[in-house]
């Protein structure tokens, strides 16, 4: 009986449907062929997930969700630690199985509807049980919080390669920094709505119809998403062979490609780097009382920045590569922890979310985008899954130390941030070079 479930994940996959013998010039003209739709069908899914977002940032409405339920500082620094580090944490361990697909769409829409979009809609189940059952409505946001979250980083690396395969690399950069950009702006309005329902419905009705926006906007998305058309792209014999988990070949990549081993350590460091982001809003509130409905509207300036920072890596990107906007984004970060340190008045905090939203904008987008450009493409999944892997660890990670830092003191906390900062954007600078113009991309058993 237990061949029944890996015959129901193949069926689920689609991994035993046959893949066209197609030369590679025809898997492009496909590709061009289908350009104008699959933009129009992944528009539609970004603009819808990044609106559900800006109802469940995990920057301004969580934390201050959680700080009605309990004053904890590890409850809010658990919520930093899933927001930060649970779509990357489980990407290496998917790669392997990734690379051996001939298909990459029904991981995304068939196995991410289960593990990324149900969970979502235990969100708003949450909020409505905080007030007679606190303890048991914390369990239920931070499971269905994780697993949403998780379950999205088992098919990143899928969907990642999806996007690089439909796609061309001279387009990925603005349309999606465009998309990021549209989404992220439609999301700054609903993050004024979301300001004016914490402002004008009780607590815990307020967040339960927050939570219950996010999710019919989420499932929103993923209904446009199924409507992308991916070309089949048959898979090398070696990879086949290979085992799915190879601790051979990842170590071979870190020990021979130097110039992703120093990309790693850089986004070790600029996870650092922003482990105060989950306190920002708490600061905010200890120091200076700030009302709920103004910290929606910080959601609100958030956002804007991410927008801003969309459009910088989008345009940049596709021109000069992203190790510029990255650097952008690092230079946005630094001087915002020096700005909440420094801060006077709770009216400079805006400028504080709109720096770390800037840097969270180039973030996504050139993050994500510079990772397929480190290798041949049989071994993106991979490459994709150490980078983002590597990233959850370090999300993982500050949270704790943040937290740690800031029962010495949030000024401390702002401080070290910032420092990391730095650090990491020195390294990229010296020691990181642009991927696309590596002269020679390595092969590996």
């Amino acid at each position: 009986m237990n061949h029944w479930p890996r015959l129901a994940m193949r069926w689920l996959l689609r991994a035993d449907v046959p893949v066209p013998d197609r030369s590679e010039q025809e898997i492009r003209d496909e590709v061009n062929r289908n350009f104008r739709w699959n933009v129009a069908v992944n528009f539609l899914d970004g603009a819808f997930f990044w609106v559900g977002l800006s109802f469940i940032s995990y920057t301004t409405i969580l934390p201050l969700f959680v700080s009605k339920i309990t004053v904890n500082p590890l409850a809010i620094a658990l919520v930093a630690i899933i927001g930060q580090s649970s779509w990357y944490l489980p990407q290496l361990f998917a790669a392997g199985p990734t690379e051996k697909l001939a298909r990459m769409k029904p991981v995304v829409i068939n196995l991410g509807f289960f593990t990324e979009r149900v969970p979502v809609w235990f969100m708003p189940v949450a909020a409505l049980l905080s007030v007679k059952y606190p303890m048991l409505a914390l369990v239920v946001f931070f499971v269905a919080y994780a697993a949403h979250g998780l379950g999205a980083g088992v098919i990143a690396p899928a969907w990642t390669d999806m996007l690089a395969r439909i796609f061309p690399i001279n387009r990925r950069g603005r349309f999606f920094g465009i998309t990021a950009f549209v989404g992220t702006g439609l999301g700054a309005l609903g993050a004024v709505f979301s300001a004016w329902l914490l402002m004008n419905y009780p607590f815990p009705i307020n967040f339960a119809y927050a939570f219950l926006i996010a999710a019919v906007c989420i499932s929103l998305s993923w209904i446009f998403l199924a409507l992308t058309r991916e070309p089949a792209q048959a898979v090398p014999q070696e990879i086949k062979r290979q085992r799915s988990w190879s601790r051979s070949r990842i170590i071979a990549i870190l020990r021979d490609d130097s110039n992703f081993r120093h990309y790693l350590v850089v986004r070790l460091l600029a996870s650092f780097g922003n482990m105060a982001a989950g306190f920002i809003t708490v600061v905010a509130i200890q120091r200076w009382a700030v009302p709920d409905a103004t910290v929606g509207l910080y959601t609100a300036v958030l956002l804007v920045g991410q927008t801003a920072g969309n459009l910088i890596a989008g345009f940049i990107a596709d021109r000069w590569g992203h190790k510029i906007s990255l650097m952008i984004g690092l230079v946005g970060v630094t001087c915002a922890y020096l700005l909440a340190w420094l801060s006077p008045e709770p009216i400079w905090y805006n400028l504080v979310f709109f720096l770390v939203g800037m840097s969270s904008g180039i973030a996504i987008v050139s993050g994500v985008l510079i990772n397929m450009e480190f290798s041949r493409p049989e071994h993106r999944p991979t490459y994709i899954g150490i980078a983002n892997t590597t990233m959850g660890i370090g999300s993982v990670l500050a949270p704790l130390v943040g937290a740690m830092l800031a029962i010495a003191g949030y000024n401390l906390l702002f401080v070290v941030s910032a420092i990391f900062g730095l650090a990491a954007l020195i390294m990229l600078a010296t020691a990181v070079q642009e991927p696309r113009r590596q002269a020679v991309l390595q092969e590996y058993p």
